[in-house]
């Protein structure tokens, strides 16, 4: 068990300290730490976290680190994943904070900055395409046509402007009518 517990710790420290770009640009490295490296879960189960990470409240990055140390390892691994993946944050605010007003003009600073966007853009692309296109452990896609109607339909009312809580129950809707309690 402790053993377990130190490894959720150092995984989700990770995570934190090269996480860079929000929650988004985190999944592949979540993926990769958590399905491919250490095979706590599997893609549908990570795919699964992912969406309910989504529609609660707070950085998917936080809820995941809570809900899958919790399945690896009860209300201990909970509170360690979810303490290793504030920690890197929490340090790094506090150091830019007490350096920001003499440092926000800096021409190296502004340059990591700069060289940072394109990265963390591709880091979002990559978890896009991890989502829209999983594979299940059996090696083929576990989106089927409902799942793709649904995802072209939400796509639309979002460019339309639909409100995204009322897109969430709907969707949440349609996916018991279709899918079930299952």
């Amino acid at each position: 068990m402790i053993l377990t517990l130190l490894q959720l710790f150092v995984s989700y420290l990770k995570i934190g300290f090269f996480g860079f770009g929000g929650g988004y640009a985190m999944l592949s490295l979540i993926h990769s730490e958590v399905v491919t490296h250490n095979g706590w879960l599997t893609n549908g189960e990570f795919s699964d976290i992912v969406a309910i990470s989504q529609m609660t409240p707070g950085p998917i990055a936080l809820n995941s680190a809570t809900y899958i140390g919790y399945e690896v390892a009860g209300i201990w691994g909970s509170i360690v994943a979810t303490t290793a993946v504030c920690l890197p944050a929490l340090t790094i605010m506090m150091l830019i904070t007490r350096f920001f007003l003499r440092l926000h003009d800096n021409l190296y600073v502004k340059g990591v900055v700069k060289g940072m966007k394109p990265v963390v853009i591709g880091m979002i692309i990559a978890a896009a395409l991890l989502l829209i296109f999983p594979h299940s452990d059996q090696g083929r896609s576990f989106i089927d046509g409902w799942s793709w109607l649904l995802f072209f339909a939400t796509l639309i009312a979002s460019v339309r402007k639909v409100n995204p809580i009322l897109l969430i129950l709907l969707s949440g809707v349609a996916g018991i009518l279709i899918y079930g309690f299952a």
